[in-house]
């Protein structure tokens, strides 16, 4: 999975031909996590065998080393501190019960990010939110057309958008809309595994991004059009 990045651009996802394609936004740095426990550092991996074996002050130390991403993670994700909070140490009690099932296969830290995720999403079917619409992606209103997989990027819409106001709208979209949004455009999954969390087909996954990146940039224009009024 690659580094979490968050776009510092929105690009427009109507190309001159007038069809909807599927918008990938313009690359940036990509934000460099911690080292990843357990793999190219030994003292790293040696924090991390410690803490399998039940070391509680080596739990602790990966606690501190990881702590910032998970919440930040979840602060994305549920656009809530206090929620975020809670799933963050929700998080590390899970990881303190399923460490020794870590096997080594990926980066501890891609490990780890995959449980936090996991976790979210745990809660917010327990609280009854709907992560997806699936009527809505099945169902595209009338000047959208009919649903289709979304692919080359169209890079037509240019300048920096401030990072504040981004974040804003991304807190503003609808629950289902944000989450894919994070999830593909943030995290860096694919569909495919977006898929897979969410229990929904990739199909409705793409439609889902596509309607996220409409509403952002619609809501982004909003803001630049207020800050302009005289």
């Amino acid at each position: 999975m690659p580094n979490s990045r968050f776009p510092t651009q929105l690009p427009d996802s109507t190309p001159a031909g007038g069809e909807e394609e599927m918008i990938s936004p313009a690359p940036t740095a990509p934000v460099t996590p911690p080292a990843p426990v357990g793999s190219s550092n030994s003292a790293d991996g040696d924090i991390l065998a410690r803490a399998q074996a039940g070391d509680h002050h080596a739990f602790a130390q990966l606690y501190s080393l990881h702590k910032r991403r998970i919440y930040s993670l979840c602060l994305r994700m549920v656009g809530n501190v206090a929620e975020a909070e809670d799933l963050t140490q929700e998080a590390f009690l899970q990881l303190h019960r399923k460490i020794a099932t870590f096997r080594g296969d990926s980066a501890f830290s891609t490990w780890l990010h995959r449980l936090a995720v996991n976790v979210v999403l745990m809660q917010l079917r327990k609280k009854g939110l709907s992560l997806i619409s699936l009527d809505e992606a099945m169902d595209p209103t009338p000047d959208e057309g009919p649903g289709r997989s979304f692919g080359a990027p169209d890079l037509t819409l240019t300048g920096a958008i401030d990072r504040l106001a981004l974040e804003r709208a991304v807190n503003d979209l609808p629950t289902g809309y944000r989450l894919i949004f994070i999830l593909h455009d943030v995290e860096g999954y694919e569909h495919n595994e977006i898929a897979s969390m969410l229990d929904c087909s990739i199909g409705n996954s793409k439609s889902q991004l596509h309607k996220a990146r409409l509403k952002l940039r619609d809501a982004l224009r909003a803001q630049a059009s207020e800050e302009t009024r005289p």
